[in-house]
């Protein structure tokens, strides 16, 4: 068995430099204007770096939203189920107020629109980061904590719905102090 050899922590930084400028990127300048090019000269780095390490600008991007995701999850391992969907529905109002996801998203939904690729990128993502959410809310149903005929995805569909028609379609982003009100009112509690 090969045994993983730990990664250089100037690589680290490098790839984590890289990927904070691919978001600033696509956040500033849209998916059809974002080129390696631009993130290079953002990140300090030769496009060759670039190319070696991802193939293309698809690829880079997915990685700087999963590195993103890996670092901001709510800490689930303790609590109520009502205290933790508490905990998922305010970390999902943080990051649409203020986070380079939040830039990001609007540029993704309509280059999406018309690159196949890209789309169903976003729906897996998507997709996967819903996921706790419902099985969450799953578990939750079926140990009478929430209501018992609760649908799991319509129900993370109705949350997390609420908070990005806020933050795309009006002026003001949904509060992050209102989180428990939303799962109130979505719940019925």
């Amino acid at each position: 068995m090969a045994t993983r050899r730990p990664q250089d922590p100037r690589v680290a930084r490098s790839r984590r430099i890289i990927l904070g400028a691919a978001l600033d990127e696509l956040g500033e300048a849209g998916y059809g204007a974002f080129s390696i090019e631009s993130v290079a000269a953002r990140a300090g780095v030769g496009k060759a770096t670039i190319y070696r390490l991802w193939p293309h600008k698809l690829a880079l991007i997915a990685d700087a939203f999963r590195m993103l995701q890996d670092e901001g999850d709510p800490e689930l391992a303790t609590g109520t189920p009502r205290e933790k969907l508490v905990r998922i529905v305010r970390h999902v109002a943080e990051v649409a107020k203020h986070s380079p996801f939040s830039k990001c998203l609007p540029a993704l939904i309509d280059a999406a629109e018309r690159d196949r690729e890209l789309r169903t990128f976003h729906r897996r993502f998507q997709a996967a980061a819903r996921r706790p959410l419902i099985a969450l809310l799953e578990a939750g149903a079926k140990s009478g904590d929430f209501p018992r005929h609760l649908d799991p995805e319509l129900t993370a569909f109705a949350l997390l719905g609420a908070i990005f028609f806020c933050r795309l379609m009006t002026s003001k982003p949904f509060d992050p102090d209102r989180a428990a009100e939303l799962v109130d009112e979505v719940l019925g509690s």
